[in-house]
């Protein structure tokens, strides 16, 4: 080899580290800076087209959009039980008008109203919905001034005190979720090589990968292009964190097989890459358009998520398939040290204990995926059970926050939905009709039209373009599912009435149920679609149209069986009575997208062990050769989904469990012992109708 092909050999690795050394050096910190250009005001989050967003619209008129109202609820003191006297409630009302005009607040506080009981007292204080940072601050203030009426307790309730908690939840998003996830993969990868340095190389790229993704996102976020929250921010950490370790893994496994042949670090970098890149490219575009998918959902956070995982998936392949071999090229063998490269195919450790499992298969295949698909389907039985009607105030978060201690006390003394009313929009001539109508509905507390003062009774409806606000309070907790079904017969009630069928209900609890029924008809139309993408996917790589179905059905089955075993861990170990609304449809785009990514891994080796040695030796070689690795791959991505536990809010514990359970359940049961089971029984027809189904019969 001439001088200059040997230079070209390390002037290429050379290369390409140095501009990933300058892409995670300048665009590293955009990690944490996410954040900056994150919302968590969940009515911007709300679906396009339901009646109570177009309700927010309406109520714009009224001012009321300008709005996040804090609800000051005082009670006795310690442990006495009486009634409030008439000297705290005066106290109360000059506490709050103290803090008319200052800063932060929108329009003038609410006077203090007494409970029916004479037990409590509450007050709404109007906040400016942008404070952002000075919203702690601000409601700190709140707290402080109302906190000096004598023998009172005082706590604060409302969408700005649920927006402040959820804020302190997120605040972990930047630093602490990054750390236990990286941490925990480092700690698996050093178990799996023995290795010092490559765990580190494998880091290293993932955390470049993370630096790119989240500068794109940051810039399409900061020009509006995508909406970006908490949940989205921290699905995306651990997605691209995930990902990208599994592609390593899956290119450092070939590499290691070449180099133990006897290849030199070039040559073993060639064809590791060349080996790798259909399967890792196939896997990769499974996730990425199974999250694109989620663009036509009415859920503007779908949506969200559906192109930021996508750019996030894109970043963690370019980094594996480019960053990693650069520098495998460059260490060479020095990558596994303290180790030595051995063949998969030694009968000790690891690659002993997948022969065995090959073997086991090869011998009672039909034993075997009988086994495993009875004990799935018995999980399955238990899907039912978990329902997806949104998760009420009370659990959203883990541990107990202070406005939802807030939110007990004031629905101990007051209705239910006080201080997040029902908010109807509806014109002026049938306002009286519409008011008469909600006041009958069974679960509304009252209703009255808001006045020129901004309160709801005591004067004049305040006519605006022809329009007048009706807020209705309903007796039932404004998050639960009985609320919920009061505002859909609220909306049947009004919607009834001769001349008011443009009449709109909205307000806290509409959004809930229009997000709970939006949700339901997302999975709809979003299921079909992700197995379309994946059938389409693997008939492509696989070249058969029988072994994509066979593949797409055990990864369904393994979600349904997920589904079943978190219906029994959330109620009866977490002590939660269901889900999100968003839970289950993140769990099948995640679990059967990633699902089928080590079943690519594992059939893409079996087809091609299978074309040089025939279809049944084929099964036996690929489940060894990728056993270590694919299993490997699955206990990090489960790791990594499984940090997201650390952020205490319910949305990403349920998410965590779900895939983090459903990974390994597909890695260790139905990648591992289902599927190549039943391509064993079934033989050349799984093939069907490529190449490998015209082989000639095999004996056994």
């Amino acid at each position: 080899m001439s001088t200059s092909a040997r230079s070209a050999r390390w002037l290429v690795p050379l290369v390409l580290l140095i501009v990933w050394l300058g892409v995670g050096g300048a665009l590293g910190p955009y990690a944490g800076k996410l954040g900056q250009v994150a919302t968590n005001d969940q009515a911007a989050f709300l679906p396009q087209n339901a009646e109570s967003t177009r309700a927010i619209e309406a109520q714009k008129a009224f001012r009321q959009d300008e709005t996040l109202p804090a609800v000051v609820v005082w009670t006795q003191e310690g442990d006495r039980k009486g009634e409030l006297g008439k000297g705290q409630a005066d106290a109360a009302t000059r506490a709050l008008a103290s803090l008319n005009g200052s800063p932060g607040l929108a329009g003038r506080a609410s006077p203090a109203l007494p409970s029916k009981d004479g037990k409590a007292l509450q007050g709404v204080v109007q906040l400016r919905p942008d404070l952002g940072d000075e919203l702690a601050p601000t409601l700190e203030r709140v707290k402080k001034a109302t906190g000096q009426v004598d023998g009172t307790k005082v706590e604060l309730a409302g969408p700005a005190a649920s927006q402040a908690d959820l804020k302190d939840a997120f605040a972990g998003i930047d630093g602490l979720l990054l750390g236990v996830a990286l941490a925990a993969v480092l700690l698996i990868l050093l178990l799996v090589y023995r290795s010092v340095l490559l765990p580190f190389v494998i880091i290293v790229g993932a955390v470049f990968a993370l630096g790119l993704a989240s500068a794109v996102v940051y810039v399409l976020a900061d020009h509006d292009v995508v909406r970006v929250d908490g949940q989205v921010q921290g699905i995306l950490s651990i997605l691209v964190i995930g990902a990208a370790t599994d592609y390593a893994l899956l290119l450092t496994a070939r590499f290691r097989e070449e180099l133990a042949g006897g290849a030199d670090r070039f040559t073993a970098v060639r064809a590791a890459w060349r080996q790798s890149v259909g399967p890792v490219t196939a896997s990769a575009a499974t996730v990425a358009l199974g999250l694109l998918a989620l663009l036509l959902s009415d859920l503007t956070n779908n949506r969200a998520l559906g192109p930021v995982g996508a750019i996030g998936i894109v970043c963690a392949v370019l980094s594996a398939l480019s960053f990693l071999p650069a520098v495998l090229a460059l260490l060479g063998r020095a990558a596994y040290w303290p180790a030595r490269p051995k063949p998969a195919t030694g009968k000790g450790g690891s690659a002993g204990l997948w022969q065995r499992v090959a073997s086991l298969v090869d011998r009672a295949p039909r034993r075997v995926w009988a086994l495993c698909l009875a004990g799935l389907l018995a999980c399955a039985a238990f899907a039912p059970m978990l329902t997806s009607r949104g998760v009420p105030l009370d659990e959203i978060f883990v541990n107990d926050a202070p406005s939802v201690a807030a939110q007990r006390t004031l629905s101990a003394h007051f209705p239910g939905g006080s201080g997040n009313p029902a908010v109807i929009i509806t014109d002026a001539a049938q306002a009286k009709a519409v008011e008469a109508a909600a006041e009958n509905t069974d679960g509304v507390a009252d209703a009255a039209a808001v006045t020129a003062s901004g309160r709801p009774g005591g004067g004049a409806p305040l006519v605006v373009d022809g329009r007048v606000r009706i807020d209705a309070t309903l007796d039932d907790a404004a998050d639960s599912d009985a609320a919920k079904d009061t505002v859909a017969r609220l909306r049947d009630a009004v919607h009834a009435l001769p001349g008011a069928e443009d009449t709109l209900v909205g307000g806290y609890t509409a959004q809930q149920y229009d997000t709970q029924q939006t949700a339901a008809q997302d999975r709809v139309l979003i299921v079909p679609v992700v197995l379309a993408i994946i059938l389409v996917i693997l008939a492509l790589l696989l070249r058969s149209l029988l072994m994509p179905l066979l593949l797409v059905v055990t990864v369904a089955l393994n979600f349904v069986a997920t589904l079943g075993v978190s219906a029994l861990v959330f109620r009866y170990v977490f002590g939660m009575s269901g889900t999100d609304s968003s839970v289950p449809l993140y769990g099948f785009v995640f679990l059967v997208a990633l699902g089928v990514d080590y079943n690519i891994f594992l059939m893409s080796r079996v087809r091609e062990e299978s074309l040089a040695h025939g279809v049944r030796e084929g099964v036996r070689r690929g489940l060894t050769a990728t056993g270590g690795v694919i299993t490997s791959a699955g206990v990090v991505l489960a790791a990594t989904f499984a940090a997201l536990g650390v952020i205490p809010l319910a949305f990403l514990l349920q998410i965590a469990f779900i895939v983090a359970f459903g990974v390994l359940l597909d890695t260790l049961v139905v990648r591992s012992l289902l599927v190549p089971a039943l391509v064993r029984d079934i033989g050349r027809t799984a093939w069907l109708p490529g190449r490998l189904s015209k082989a000639p019969a095999e004996k056994g």
